[in-house]
């Protein structure tokens, strides 16, 4: 860990409100020193054509502007920001992030469903006493709901249901009313949803429920302010709940005590979903978390920071699914990373990040010939990018399937065109590094290669090896020319003396 980082942040950029954790690293703990959060109800502020309106995106980048002044003095490698289902959801998503972006000062990833949960489990086993045990923790948004199975610290089965409480209030509660027509829609519409994982999840087991999230803390006050629980939440308590919305005809009109104004008006929705995930399971009774998303991605970061980093897991993961020849993996990665501690300064690609890429890229560049030889690269880029990799946000599993995908062949310029802006150059430069490792290797023999002096300067990459070398090699050579005209096209000369 650098030494400098003591201080850290997480952003959760969700659905409905916008949260952010700082915290201070004392004696390999992290001491939380101030939580904010405010209702920015981006998923709201979705329009019929999921795109995010102007005022919705206002209002988020408002909330940022007061984030980022709090965060100012943390080093960039203490910082991660995440979003949610509204991000992953809306069509604009890459226009808001790069506004978005210049507000914070930092990027920002958009995780998985799967990858959501994760996170929201790691945040909540580190909130809980360490127990043996398995525990079911539920975990309600704005756009998703999140279902995990885990014990002590690793989450076992992992889900991301897409019921959440503002998709549900515009869907069964959009004018505030409540009935029990409506209400008896939402909890079988959450019932179903959860009964595609019912059979694994009750296969798994699990000893305790855990919720987390604003939603269920507001079911967990109104339980113990009435009287119905002296903790957590039942099923006997939100049925009580339930009959006085209904009677009331409007949670407004209810009076419920205990439940915050800016709850009122997803809270129907949010009861209805926990309902339908009660009765489909079987729970009785659940205890609450003080973690969730944000303390999850606290703990994430803190790990790649301390070489704990789940996503080599994730790679190591799937290249045993694919059988990757490992030998093949190793000796393009070495030559890439040689390759590119030549050309990291004059070619702008100094990064930790881009670093790693380019190993995972080298470590999965045949990951795809488990489907078939005859364009491998293109089915190598279409599981990585649909693969459920824990740890990883959609923007890296998009830049490693560029990467995997421009191994070979002619360079899909198309493709490296739909990544963000400012990652194309870089993206582009380290996919010309992997193909040159690639093709040195192409006889994957296990016979050192020399090692070639590579130089460049703007679009010229020059690759030289020792005297007479490639005239004892004409296949690799032959290689190399074919590579020429791919450098071309791409818009560089490679010279190979």
């Amino acid at each position: 860990m650098p030494r400098h980082l003591e201080h850290f942040a997480a952003l959760d950029l969700g659905s409905n409100s916008f949260h952010m954790v700082v915290a201070r690293l004392v004696h390999g703990e992290l001491q939380v020193q101030e939580a904010l959060s405010e209702k920015v109800r981006l998923g709201a502020g979705l329009d019929e054509g999921n795109r995010i309106t102007a005022e919705a995106s206002a209002r988020a980048l408002e909330c940022l502007g007061r984030f980022a002044q709090r965060i100012a003095g943390i080093p960039a490698a203490g910082v991660r920001v995440v979003g949610t289902n509204a991000l992953r959801m809306a069509r604009n998503s890459g226009e808001f992030i790069r506004e978005a972006e210049k507000v914070l000062g930092h990027d920002i990833e958009i995780v998985a469903g799967r990858e959501e949960a994760r996170l929201i489990y790691l945040g909540v086993s580190h909130s809980l006493p360490d127990q043996a045990g398995r525990r079911l923790v539920v975990d309600i948004g704005g756009g998703s709901t999140e279902l995990i199975i885990g014990e002590r610290f690793d989450a076992l089965e992992t889900e991301s249901l897409h019921i959440g409480c503002v998709s549900f209030t515009r869907r069964y509660f959009p004018d505030g009313a409540c009935n029990d027509k409506a209400f008896s829609k939402a909890v079988t519409a959450a019932r179903q949803e959860v009964l595609s994982l019912e059979a694994a999840y009750r296969r798994a087991g699990w000893q305790q429920a855990v919720g987390a999230s604003g939603s269920i803390k507001a079911i967990a006050q109104v339980c113990q302010e009435n009287g119905w629980t002296e903790s957590g939440i039942t099923l006997d308590a939100m049925e009580r709940i339930r009959r006085k919305l209904v009677r009331a005809g409007s949670v407004a009109d209810a009076g419920l005590r205990g439940l915050r104004e800016d709850r009122m008006s997803i809270f129907a929705a949010g009861l209805a979903i926990l309902t339908g995930i009660f009765e489909q399971l079987g729970i009785n009774e659940m205890t609450l978390s003080g973690g969730a998303l944000r303390e999850g991605v606290l703990y994430d970061l803190l790990g790649r920071l301390e070489h704990e980093d789940v996503r080599e897991r994730s790679i190591a993961a799937l290249m045993s699914r694919y059988h990757v020849d490992q030998a093949q993996a190793e000796r393009v990665r070495e030559t890439a990373q040689a390759f590119l501690e030549q050309v990291a300064t004059p070619w702008q690609l100094d990064d930790e990040e881009l670093a790693a890429n380019l190993r995972w890229g080298a470590m999965l560049h045949e990951v795809g010939l488990s489907v078939s030889h005859s364009q491998f690269h293109k089915h190598g880029a279409y599981l990585i990018q649909n693969s459920d990799l824990p740890g990883f946000s959609r923007q890296t599993q998009q830049a490693l399937a560029v990467l995997v995908r421009a191994h070979r062949r002619k360079v899909p310029l198309q493709a490296l065109g739909e990544l963000a802006p400012e990652d194309q150059a870089p993206m582009l430069r380290l996919c010309l590094l992997l193909r040159l490792a690639a093709r040195l290797h192409h006889a994957r023999s296990d016979t050192p290669l020399p090692r070639p002096v590579l130089a460049v300067a703007d679009q010229e990459v020059g690759l030289t090896f020792p005297a007479g070398w490639l005239d004892e090699h004409p296949l690799t050579q032959a290689d190399l020319e074919q590579e020429q005209a791919y450098f071309t096209a791409a818009g560089f000369t490679l010279n190979v003396n």
